[in-house]
């Protein structure tokens, strides 16, 4: 089965790549296609958001389509920034904007606690939807370590890794990352249902 990646994002679509790489016969990303559309995320959640992506993309090329949507979510911000982890600090946002604001708000919190959500959908022409979730905890650290991955990678201090996803290499982040853990429940329903 060829399966579409409904992602701009370059990052997000080589960790499903590396994760899901070889349980697909080809996976698409929307520029192999040629898709070139912004889908608009408005959802309350992070399964709402994934669903409003896998089902138009899935729908304009009928194909089976695999979407995620993962953020952060810090305890002691109410969960936030959650949902709007991309574009945490505003319209313009970037990954170096982001972790600024996150570190302000966080400066005079001592409860580091944090978990990083992903939902999966894999929505199929036929309308059938598959979804999974994984989390992954740890704790926002107070200064950036490590260069690796992207988003909030080099703040956030991995339970699991006991250092930070930015420390760490894809290897060893795609085994304990929320995106990893969501993707191994796919392929072990998918296997299921091919048996």
């Amino acid at each position: 089965m060829d399966l579409v990646i409904a992602s701009n994002n370059k990052n997000k679509i080589k960790e499903i790549t590396q994760i899901l790489g070889n349980f697909f016969d080809k996976l698409y990303s929307l520029q192999d296609l040629g898709i070139d559309i912004e889908i608009e995320e408005t959802g309350a959640t992070f399964y709402e958001n994934a669903l409003i992506k896998a089902k138009t993309i899935s729908n304009l090329i009928n194909m089976p389509t695999i979407s995620d949507d993962s953020g952060l979510e810090v305890n002691a911000l109410n969960f936030a920034p959650g949902i709007y982890s991309a574009r945490y600090s505003g319209v313009d946002s970037s990954d170096a904007l982001n972790n600024e604001l996150l570190l302000k708000n966080m400066e005079k919190i001592e409860d580091r606690r944090a978990q990083f959500v992903s939902t999966i959908v894999l929505y199929y022409p036929s309308g059938k939807i598959v979804t999974t979730t994984g989390i992954t905890k740890g704790e926002i650290l107070y200064t950036e370590r490590g260069k690796n991955g992207f988003g909030y990678d080099p703040l956030f201090y991995s339970y699991d890794l006991k250092k930070s996803f930015g420390e760490s290499n894809a290897d060893e982040k795609n085994a304990v990352s929320h995106r990893a853990k969501a993707l191994s429940q796919l392929k072990l329903i998918l296997t299921t249902e091919n048996n």
